[in-house]
């Protein structure tokens, strides 16, 4: 059953419960340039994001449209915290159902920014 945050504010996002998440729509979540990058931010800071700190060339409504790609897969929790939209990873409940997965894909998809000359958070440069 997907469950909403535990303190029952009008405001709360439904999320999976860790028995729900698949991995199948981990996969799918993680298949997205723009929704890894917002997994690279969150994993490289460790802690709680706000929406609004991620600067990602896509409209608002695409941005929206990715953050909960994101939490329905359960590989993130987003929480209201007055007016800004938290967003943290799921991390120990994603190693807890797949050990190791997590980190296995960030460092991969590090691996291939290194090899095609991209650092964290800058999309890849067009030679032409």
């Amino acid at each position: 059953m997907t469950t909403a945050d535990p303190a029952g504010s009008s405001r709360d996002l439904p999320h999976p419960v860790r028995e729900e998440i698949r991995l199948e729509s981990v996969l799918h979540a993680l298949s997205d340039p723009m929704r890894l990058r917002i997994v690279r931010e969150l994993a490289a800071v460790g802690d709680e994001l706000s929406c609004s700190h991620f600067d990602l060339p896509v409209t608002k409504s695409t941005t929206t449209h990715h953050f909960r790609v994101l939490r329905e897969s359960g590989v993130i929790r987003q929480v209201y915290r007055g007016t800004a939209k938290m967003n943290a990873l799921r991390g120990a409940d994603l190693d807890a159902l797949f050990p190791g997965f997590l980190d296995s894909v960030l460092a991969a998809i590090e691996r291939q920014s290194e090899r095609q000359g991209e650092r964290l958070g800058e999309p890849r440069r067009s030679a032409g």
